[in-house]
């Protein structure tokens, strides 16, 4: 058994994987996807909507896809099983998919399905998918989970607060599964976006942010350098700043986003 100490023997390499990305056809989770096929690997990429996956397939023709919905348990299974079968050296996880909304809880208009979905797609599938493919990655000898968190786990967004509450539970299960994994070769990454230019919310909402390909670049140079803990921009103040200094931004925040429009009415 590997000892903790000689983890740093196993330097990760980017090149010729196997590579399943959830929202793997959109904004981040396509970035993400361009960048590991122009390393020589192959991507499954992962989503439930058809105009995504033909828009991204017409634009990245060697892009596999793999259409479902990852809010749902049983097509979470379905599309194991579908790996199994089809995409049998799968060594590396990269958990993309999410949705935000904004809620306002002044105004609690919709039913828990409504609410809870954002859970379901953004904590559930997650931790589900990383539990249905471990195995997998494991056995690889240059295996990793990526699950991407979000700035907002430092500095809860008030406006996005289910979003929060789920990434907040991405951040501590990848903090538990790296040192529970810390005796092997796989890698355990945690990506932690700032706002980034992409329709994350929304087209008219999301649209603002860090350029998207400078944080895509960004992001695959820390991963070859092997940095757990991965950020840009804001995300990257917020992950070395102290508490009392996050605190205050967390209000500072808030304060900027309570009178917005959008939130009011949500």
């Amino acid at each position: 058994m590997l000892q903790s100490w000689q983890k740093e023997e196993f330097i990760m390499q980017l090149d010729n994987h196997h590579v399943l990305i959830t929202g793997g056809t959109s904004g981040i989770g396509l970035a993400f996807a361009k960048r590991f096929i122009k390393h020589g690997s192959e991507v499954l990429a992962v989503d439930y909507s058809q105009e995504n996956i033909d828009r991204a397939t017409a634009e990245v023709p060697a892009l596999k896809t793999y259409k479902a919905d990852l809010s749902n348990a049983e097509a979470r299974q379905q599309l194991a099983d579908w790996v199994a079968d089809n995409f049998s050296d799968l060594d590396i996880i990269l958990n993309d998919a999410g949705i935000q909304h904004w809620v306002n809880f002044n105004h609690l208009t919709h039913d828990w399905a409504w609410y809870h979905q954002e859970l379901a797609i953004n904590l559930e599938a997650q931790l589900h998918l990383t539990l249905l493919f471990l195995p997998m990655i494991t056995a690889a000898p240059n295996g990793a989970v990526i699950n991407v968190s979000s700035g907002l786990v430092i500095n809860p967004g008030a406006w996005v607060p289910i979003y929060a509450a789920s990434k907040a539970g991405v951040h501590a299960f990848t903090e538990t599964l790296r040192l529970q994994l810390e005796d092997l070769p796989t890698h355990v990454f945690e990506i932690l976006p700032p706002a980034v230019d992409t329709s994350l919310g929304g087209e008219s909402i999301h649209s603002y942010g860090s350029n998207l390909d400078e944080f895509a670049d960004a992001v695959f140079d820390q991963l070859l350098n092997d940095e757990p803990e991965i950020t840009f921009s804001t995300s990257q103040e917020q992950l070395h700043a102290d508490k009392k200094a996050n605190q205050q931004q967390t209000v500072a925040n808030w304060h900027l986003f309570k009178d917005n429009p959008t939130f009011k009415n949500a």
